[in-house]
Formats: structure tokens, C-alpha cells, sequence
């Protein structure tokens, strides 16, 4: 299982001989609060060839509507399920709106929607494939179900964000050790990372960096793989 990123939220995840990508987002510019920080590592045009596609939720910088439009009908696209409508509209063509613990099997792979909770309404999901789990948290701030999660499912990798801004909307440093704390993963690879407020005040000084020493005073053995775009690790 070969595990890319290409940008932000957006995961290549290599396993069973298909390739899922999870959050697309392959914007340039960002929009007015905030910036995107590089260009993604790959384009709309070379992944193309993925097989399914993970959204947790619809805000802008997690569902490219280029990319979303550009693929064919053979593509599964999996959604949550209250909103699916607007991920339609956004250009999802086969489209799977998923609940919280609903699973889907797609060969030898199982995707199972887990509970996240974001100020848009979200799903996280476990990938489960080759004898390896992984947990995409999307966006997600702490909450106490993540124990669930990790009492349900043996992690191996968790993709999670572990930055925040001056509005938090995703988890802190903080917050990223208890849920660290909860779901027991081998490896935490941090993603969220590729925009960053216009302003400077709405800027933390969050950082995956940071992340690691508080691991480390937490006292637990969670490894964390940072990985820069374009850049790919393997379970």
C-alpha cells in the first residue's frame, strides 16, 4: 500500500492495484481569506486514471469542481450522504452518498464512513485493504468518538490534520495529541496543510513540528511521517 500526497488533503492511496484519492483540490490561488501555499504535486489531467474518489465534506478546498467534472462515469465518487446533492452539483457523476459506519466493498478493498465533525457537515472514512487500515479524518476537530474509532478498527496510518488557524477549523496541536491518544495509530501523516491565511493574524505558529514534541511529552509511540508534496511513503 503506497501512500502519496499530493497536496493539502488530497491523498494518493495506492492498494489492490487501484488508486483512491481522497479531498481533491487542485487550485492555484486559494480564494480571498486564504492562500494556497504550492502547487499541488500532481494535475487534474494526471490523475485521471483513479478509481475512486473520497470526499468528506464540500468546502472549496477539499472538492475540485475541474476535477470532479473531468472524470468518467466509471469513477466512484463517495460523499456524505446529507449532502450529496451539492457534491453532484459540484460535478460528481457516479456518485455514493455514505452515513456514518456504512460500508462499501469495491474488490478487495473495504471502505467503511466514520463519524468527524467540522462547521460543514462531514464523514471521515477507514480504508481497509492489503491487511493494512487506514483512517482519513477530512476535517475534524476532536471530539470523544475518535476512541470509538480506534476501539473498532487496528490503524496502521492516520491522515489527519494537525495544524489550525486563529479560527479553528480543524484540530491543533493539542487536540491532534488526544485524538493521537484515542485512535492508537502506528503512523501519523499530517495533511492540511497547503493554505494559510492572508492575514497574519488570523496565523498560528501550529505546526506538524510542534506536533511531534508534544507527541513525544505525551509519552506516546504514535510515528509521525511528514510528507512534502510529492513525496509518497509505503505500509
Amino acid at each position: 500500500m503506497k501512500i502519496t500526497m499530493i497536496g493539502h488533503s488530497t491523498v494518493l492511496i495506492e492498494t489492490a492495484g487501484k488508486k483512491i484519492l481522497t479531498d481533491p483540490y487542485f487550485g492555484l490561488w486559494g480564494n480571498i481569506p486564504y492562500a494556497r501555499i504550492s502547487p499541488p504535486a500532481r494535475t487534474r489531467e494526471e490523475l485521471q486514471d483513479v478509481n475512486l474518489v473520497l470526499i468528506s465534506h464540500n468546502h472549496w478546498d477539499h472538492t475540485d469542481r475541474k476535477f470532479l467534472r473531468s472524470l468518467g462515469n466509471n469513477v466512484t465518487v463517495l460523499a456524505p450522504r446529507s449532502t450529496m446533492w451539492l457534491t453532484k452539483v459540484k460535478g460528481a457523476k457516479n456518485l455514493i452518498g455514505m452515513k456514518t459506519w456504512e460500508e462499501k466493498k469495491f474488490g478487495e478493498i473495504t471502505i467503511t464512513a466514520v463519524q468527524a465533525l467540522h462547521i460543514a457537515k462531514t464523514i471521515g472514512y477507514i480504508i481497509e485493504s492489503e491487511d493494512r487500515t487506514i483512517y482519513f479524518a477530512g476535517d475534524t476537530y476532536y471530539r470523544p468518538f475518535m476512541k470509538n474509532i480506534g476501539q473498532r478498527f487496528k490503524i496502521d496510518a492516520a491522515l489527519m490534520p494537525v495544524t489550525t488557524f486563529r479560527v479553528p477549523m480543524t484540530m491543533g496541536e493539542k487536540s491532534a495529541v488526544h485524538a493521537a491518544r484515542d485512535l492508537k495509530p502506528s503512523t501519523i501523516i499530517p495533511i492540511h496543510m497547503g493554505i494559510k491565511p492572508r492575514s497574519f493574524l488570523l496565523r498560528t505558529n501550529h505546526s506538524p513540528e510542534g506536533f511531534a514534541r508534544r507527541l513525544i511529552k505525551a509519552g506516546l509511540e504514535t510515528k509521525l511521517v511528514i510528507l512534502k508534496d510529492g513525496e509518497s511513503c509505503t505500509l
